[in-house]
């Protein structure tokens, strides 16, 4: 069997930025296990899988160890597929998801999602997650993440958390992001993953659920620009709607190609 497959870039407008997702149309859901052997296989972040539901589409996410409840770059990317190879009349798509109905604009520069707010909330950190990032927060919140809130983006940049220490501690499906006001932008994060194959993951579309309420209500604004930190950066633009979060970048194809899989994989 023979499966189409794209890798991209999403949420930068230049290959080899942003946060690079594959993406496998599927005519219909393969088992669980073999889509998780493909997310391993193309060892990126995430590979985003779809199928056609009627004129919409139902979309799931693995990462190379499990499945995720949901993931913006990568959803970024599957939708860029659809709309620069698949359809270039689309407008918007509706995805279903275990997170629920996720829309997604078209436009001709920019994809925009419509995501879920998740609003962190203070709370404590485990101490090993303390401990790893030696520098203090002066925040401590968590959603599906913890979020850890610096003083300033110099400290964000200077990062270096122990992964020794953070691998001891299982968060899946989270993951724990590092945020502070921006010089040029409102807020930068980075985000890091403990047991994950991918350590720091470049642009994390879904944390940023959590980061815009945070930082609407700390800021007083609904618009925001804002930059993830990690070596290959990426930019997103966002907008707080009550209990919704809107992101909106770019993406860039890097490949185009097919997979195959044999009758005993």
């Amino acid at each position: 069997m023979r499966l189409p497959i794209f890798q991209v870039d999403a949420f930068t407008d230049r290959v080899f930025g942003g946060n690079p997702a594959a993406v496998c149309p599927l005519k219909a859901w393969l088992p669980d296990t073999v889509m998780q052997r493909i997310a391993m296989e193309n060892a990126v972040a995430e590979t985003a899988f779809f199928v056609p539901r009627g004129r919409d589409y139902e979309i799931r996410w693995f990462t190379p160890e499990i499945e995720m409840d949901l993931c913006g770059h990568a959803t970024l990317a599957a939708a860029h597929v659809i709309a620069r190879h698949l359809d270039r009349s689309v407008e918007s798509i509706r995805f279903h998801s275990n997170s629920g109905e996720l829309l997604v604009r078209i436009d001709a520069e920019s994809i925009t999602l419509d995501f879920p707010s998740r609003k962190p909330e203070p709370a404590r950190a485990p101490p090993l997650i303390l401990e790893a990032f030696h520098s203090k927060p002066v925040e401590v919140l968590k959603a599906r993440d913890y979020v850890l809130v610096f003083e300033d983006e110099a400290t964000i940049r200077s990062l270096a958390p122990d992964r020794n220490l953070l691998d001891r501690i299982n968060l899946d499906p989270g993951g724990v992001v590092a945020t502070a006001r921006g010089r040029d932008v409102d807020f930068v994060s980075r985000y890091f993953t403990p047991q994950a194959s991918i350590f720091e993951d470049p642009v994390t579309g879904s944390a940023h659920c959590s980061l815009v309420p945070y930082w609407a209500e700390k800021l007083g604004k609904e618009s925001m620009v804002a930059m993830q930190l990690s070596p290959r950066t990426g930019t997103l633009y966002c907008q707080q709607r009550n209990d919704r979060v809107l992101l909106s970048g770019k993406a860039v194809t890097y490949l185009e190609g097919h997979l195959t899989l044999h009758p005993d994989d």
